[in-house]
This record gives structure tokens, sequence and C-alpha cells, in this order.
């Protein structure tokens, strides 16, 4: 299947929040609804680069309506400040795509809230950010929540027991795990909505190896592997899409009407690195009931939030 940018159904009338929106793949998801017709909110810690990725959107897009809201989903308190702002405006929102997250930190991190900052970052605030705003995805017909995933959800298991590497850090062993519950976050949701009547589709989508800041500047830029990753980056980089390319099973998730509510996407190349948009592997881990059940009840507990 051939899917691009131009396949994108109207978005004329509806809204969508990204995170992460001001840079790379959010950015692009973010050029690409506002081109189809929503009304994108941009979601990122940085003011300065909000205010320039909603100048682009309109130079390249006039008539776009775009703008910035600043959050921080290392602090829950910056999700529930972001969140009430929406919620104050009043208005269902149509698509929210949890696409913000660090990768593979040198070193352990904890946030403010005393959580480690790729878990925090990558998983829980955008746990607490969708229980928050889910009453207004209810309020909208046909509603999606899209969680951005990666290949890296296969690399390891989850330790439920150990979800901070409190007893052990490795950054990628610790960001692959992340990505694995943003996959498993979706499944459950998709199957708490179909059981409580939400009308709200959970789905997920990884964009393979794509050529984004947070592969040329995050992995290993710092500590041990800094060396190899110096070495293997500028032959690796090249081979691997660009973010305009590499974004599209994201919108594929958010927008075709082919993509249903518990789909996983992603490239459909060799190893799911690069292609076309289309059905992705799910890793076995990903699909057990049980522990999507207790993930979700933890996170509960410890984002302070509730799914109504």
């Amino acid at each position: 299947m051939s899917w691009t940018t131009a396949d994108i159904p109207s978005q004329d009338g509806r809204l969508a929040v990204i995170t992460g929106g001001t840079g790379g793949l959010g950015y692009e998801t973010a050029l690409a609804l506002a081109a189809a017709g929503a009304e994108v909110v941009l979601a990122g810690r940085n003011d300065s680069k909000g205010a320039n990725a909603v100048a682009r959107i309109r130079a390249a897009h006039p008539d776009a309506t775009a703008r910035f809201e600043r959050l921080d989903l290392a602090s829950l308190a910056s999700v529930a400040a972001f969140a009430e702002v929406l919620l104050a405006e009043n208005r269902g929102i149509d698509l929210l795509v949890n696409n913000a997250g660090v990768m593979a930190l040198p070193g352990r991190q904890v946030t403010v809230d005393g959580f480690e900052r790729q878990f925090a970052t990558n998983y829980l605030g955008h746990f607490a950010l969708t229980a928050r705003l889910l009453p207004l995805l209810r309020r909208v017909a046909g509603a999606r929540m899209v969680n951005v995933s990666s290949l890296a959800a296969s690399l390891d298991s989850i330790d439920l027991t150990d979800l901070q590497s409190e007893r052990g850090y490795v950054p990628f062993r610790s960001y692959g795990m992340t990505k694995l519950t943003m996959l498993m976050l979706a499944l459950e949701f998709q199957r708490r909505s179909e059981a409580a009547g939400w009308g709200v589709d959970g789905l997920a989508a990884h964009p393979g190896y794509a050529r984004t800041d947070i592969i040329s500047n995050g992995p290993a830029s710092r500590g041990l592997r800094a060396g190899l990753w110096r070495i293997t980056k500028s032959f690796l980089l090249p081979l691997s899409p660009a973010a305009e390319l590499a974004v599209l099973p994201i919108l594929f998730a958010a927008t075709s009407p082919d993509a249903q509510g518990g789909g996983f996407y992603g490239p459909t190349g060799w190893h799911e690195l690069k292609g076309p948009p289309g059905a992705a592997a799910i890793p076995a881990k990903a699909l057990d009931g049980p522990a999507a059940a207790l993930l979700w009840e933890t996170s509960e507990r410890l984002a302070g939030a509730r799914f109504a």
C-alpha cells in the first residue's frame, strides 16, 4: 500500500493536540494536519521553539490555525495546568497525538516529582495528560488518541516492579521500556474504551528508523557509547528516512479510515525500518492483558490521575 499526506482526509473543523509539536515528528504531524485543515495545538517546553514552529506552519499554509501551549511532561503540575487551559475552553478534541519524548539519557535523572526522567516524559506524563483530556475527547464522535511508540518497544520486556530503573539504569533498556508502555497504554485504552463506552479509539504508531534530532543528538551522544555512536551515525543516518517521510505511520493512524482502534502502525519495509505505512508487528509483551491492567492501575496511582 502506498499512502502519503495526499491521502489525509479533510481535517476541516477538527482540533488536534500534538505533544512535542515544536520539532521532529511532532512538528511534521502538526504541519500535515494543519495543511489538511485542522486547528493544531503544539505542546512543548520551549516557548521560542514553539513560536518558531507556529510561524513556519503559518508561512507554509497562511490559512492555518495553529498555536503553541507550554507543556513539560516531566512535571505533573505542568500537565495539569496544560489540561486546565484546554478544559476551560470547553471544546471537544478530535485527535490527541502523544509524541514527545527523550531518548537514552546517558545517566539516570530524576524529575521534580521524583520519577526517572525517561519514564516520566515518555510515558507517565502522557498517561496523566490523556486521563485529564478524556472528557474533551469523549465529546467528539470518532476521536482518536495516538501514542507514538518505537521499534525499541520490542527490545526488552517490561519489569512492573522497577518501572523507574531504580535497581539498575541502562539507557536504551529504559527507553525501550517506556516505548513498550506507550504501546501497552494504547491497547489497554482501546479495551477500556470499548468496555466503558468512551467512544474514543486508542491507536499506536512507530516511525521506523527516523532521521530526527532525537536520533542525531540523543542516544549515546554522551557516556560510554558516545564513541561508537559518533562513528556509526555518519553511516546510519543517511540511510534513514527524514522526518517528513517517517511521520507517515503516525498520520495514517491519526487520520486514515483504514486505521482501527487497537491498531499498531509503522513502515512496511525491511524490518519496519522505513517504507509505506501499514500494520506493524506487536511485541508479545504488549498483548499481555493482565500486565497492561496492572500497568494502568500503577500509573493511576503514580500520576494521581484517573480516567473518568
